[in-house]
């Protein structure tokens, strides 16, 4: 008994072995969902019969057994974020965009291309021609505090004033009111708008450019405005989310958490 069991198991593993020239995947691996990248043997979710070399296989479960060595997944690879580019209109509220490129795409159901565009407001108080137009905007246009490492980069540039002569400062504020629109924002590029809450103390920094050359303040800082004015703002990318604050005080530097931190734009 225990002889024929062996018989069977070694006939079994044999015929496996023997196999690979009908249902090897060595050459064989296609793109997509292929009917024509078949072969004959085993499975890779075993039994035997027809099975596949492309790359449905993996969702059907009809792979020929070698098809994982034979066609390795290949994952997508993608390059570095360009800079971010600079508003698609100056002067008035928008959005900035970068991108990335695909260098290797994906092959055997390796992992998917990521996002391959992002996008975010921005708002730029300069003109082409170097003009101020800060005082056009009457509330205070916020984004968030990471649009600021792109906003030194472009500041070091010829068009814009250098940021050494005028070191900013910071704005608290107390958040009385919001529209319902920041949390539902769900849009990559616009989803710190989810971390404004009523009654949260925000901090908000004002820098070049966004600050008047004139008067070395970012438009709508609350300057002059005692604790109990109520104060409007509004979130470049989404023009409605909007809301209203009052100022607490103004400091050197700002020390909110990140969720909580943004700049005059």
């Amino acid at each position: 008994m225990g002889g024929t069991a062996l018989s069977g198991a070694l006939w079994l593993g044999l015929l496996w072995a023997g196999s690979g020239a009908g249902g090897s995947c060595q050459g064989k691996c296609c793109q997509g969902r292929d009917a024509t990248c078949v072969g004959e043997g085993w499975r890779a979710g075993g039994g035997y019969g027809t099975c596949y070399c492309d790359e449905g296989c993996l969702r059907a479960g009809d792979c020929c057994h070698d098809h994982g060595q034979a066609c390795p997944a290949i994952p997508c690879v993608v390059g570095e974020w360009s800079h971010w580019s600079g508003c698609a209109e100056q002067c008035h509220p928008g959005l900035r965009i970068r991108r990335r490129y695909v260098q290797q795409e994906p092959k055997n159901g390796g992992e998917p291309c990521p996002a391959l565009e992002e996008k975010a407001g921005c708002l730029e108080y300069l003109t082409y021609q170097g003009e101020d137009c800060g005082h056009e905007h009457v509330p205070a246009f916020i984004t968030t505090s990471e649009y600021a490492k792109e906003r030194k980069r472009r500041a070091a540039s010829s068009l814009w004033p250098s940021d050494k002569e005028a070191p900013g400062y910071c704005v608290e504020f107390r958040t009385e009111s919001l529209s319902q629109h920041c949390a539902l924002e769900t849009r990559p590029y616009a989803r710190w708008m989810q971390y404004l809450r009523e009654g949260h103390t925000v901090c908000v920094a004002c820098q070049p450019p966004a600050m008047s050359t004139a008067t070395q303040r970012c438009s709508g800082d609350g300057h002059n405005a005692h604790g109990d004015k109520i104060l409007h703002w509004e979130a470049i990318g989404n023009s409605q989310c909007q809301g209203t604050w009052k100022k607490i005080r103004q400091l050197e530097h700002c020390s909110c958490p990140l969720v909580h931190s943004f700049i005059f734009t």
